[in-house]
């Protein structure tokens, strides 16, 4: 099973090729994927909407390896979740949670989950308080990867236990849906959480503030400097400005509330 690797490590120490060395000491055949090692560091958000924008392209069977992890060493959990497609390993923080918390079509439900107390599966039994990726979160998706179940990782826990972030779940009105921005990517296009799903008519806006933005197909459809609301390839509504950022020019930040309104 490959592994797609997802944290904040950034490519200038050797964090990163330090995991993939613990893994391909243990699973030497196993492919390995990187979704990106440049979120803004301890960002749980972007972690959270990076895994669950890319999990439904992955093979079947991936291990997700993310690490995105302020609370390292502290009393916090690490986890492996079970879905019917994937295997997600990383700190119970939130950053696994848009896979089953999001309504977006491919994401799952949890099938079980694991807090990994078994000590031998671990790189050492004494652990660096600093850097759970390598002593524990990376080998022990090296054994997944190679097949071991993952009831031997740990102990079950509830599912409803594991912890997610808060964000404005899509809640539908009169007039369209209500929502929030749940990621802002490096152009300053904000992803929010209504779903694609949501936008069934030809003709719609959304208001944030005291600001409204029409909706459009591309971002060449408006002048360079002029912001609209569209579908973007991640299958939410997002905000953008052509040639700009809608994250600058409307002052956007994650959990900023909008409303979609639809024509009659």
């Amino acid at each position: 099973m490959p592994i797609a690797l997802l944290t904040d490590f950034g490519l200038q120490d050797s964090y990163v090729g330090v995991m993939k060395g613990i893994i391909a000491t243990l699973s030497p055949t196993t492919q390995l994927i990187d979704l990106t090692h440049d979120l803004p560091p301890q960002n749980l958000y972007a972690a959270r909407f990076t895994l669950l924008s890319a999990y439904p392209y992955m093979p079947p069977g991936t291990v997700y390896l993310v690490v995105v992890d302020p609370g390292v060493g502290t009393q916090r959990r690490a986890v492996a979740v079970q879905t019917s497609q994937a295997v997600l390993v990383g700190p119970d923080n939130g950053v696994l949670s848009g896979v089953w918390q999001s309504d977006r079509p491919g994401n799952q439900g949890i099938l079980k989950a694991v807090e990994l107390t078994n000590r031998d599966y671990w790189r050492s039994p004494h652990p660096s308080t600093t850097f759970h990726g390598r002593d524990i979160f990376a080998p022990v998706a090296a054994h997944l990867s190679n097949g071991v179940p993952m009831d031997n990782l740990g102990s079950r826990i509830d599912p409803q236990s594991l912890i997610s972030l808060p964000l404005q779940a899509p809640i539908a009105t009169a007039t369209g849906w209500i929502g929030a921005v749940q990621y802002i990517d490096r152009f300053g296009n904000a992803a929010t959480t209504i779903p694609a799903s949501t936008v069934t008519s030809k003709c719609w806006s959304v208001t944030i503030g005291d600001r409204t933005l029409p909706c459009g197909q591309t971002y060449g459809d408006i002048l360079p400097g002029q912001g609209l609301a569209m579908v973007g390839s991640h299958g939410f509504v997002e905000l953008a400005v052509n040639q700009g950022s809608a994250q600058q020019q409307f002052g956007l930040a994650v959990g900023d509330r909008i409303e979609l309104i639809l024509a009659p």
